[in-house]
């Protein structure tokens, strides 16, 4: 099962996700906002954003919205854009 371990903010809603499997990438969530739910809509304010935080591997807000790493980690797989650590010896 593929957890976020680590997150950082990038730029306007973009966050650079690690995973438990040495892998990262910088996730876009506009696409996401822009949907405009009910739980989203809260993560246009960009202090808001930013007060997001890790529970138990997924990527959180305090509102309760919680975006699974699986989900996360396949759509950046898919999208070329999930990159591997190197290993420096």
């Amino acid at each position: 099962m593929i957890k976020i371990t680590q997150v950082h903010y990038l730029q306007e809603k973009v966050l650079r996700l690690y995973f438990s499997d040495h892998s990262y990438g910088d996730y876009d969530l506009q696409p996401l906002i822009a949907k405009q739910t009910e739980l989203v809509l809260p993560l246009a304010d960009e202090q808001y954003f930013k007060q997001f935080f890790l529970e138990l591997g997924a990527l959180c807000w305090r509102n309760g919205l919680e975006l699974s790493p699986g989900n996360i980690h396949k759509k950046l797989a898919e999208q070329n854009q999930l990159h591997y650590e190197t290993k420096v010896a």
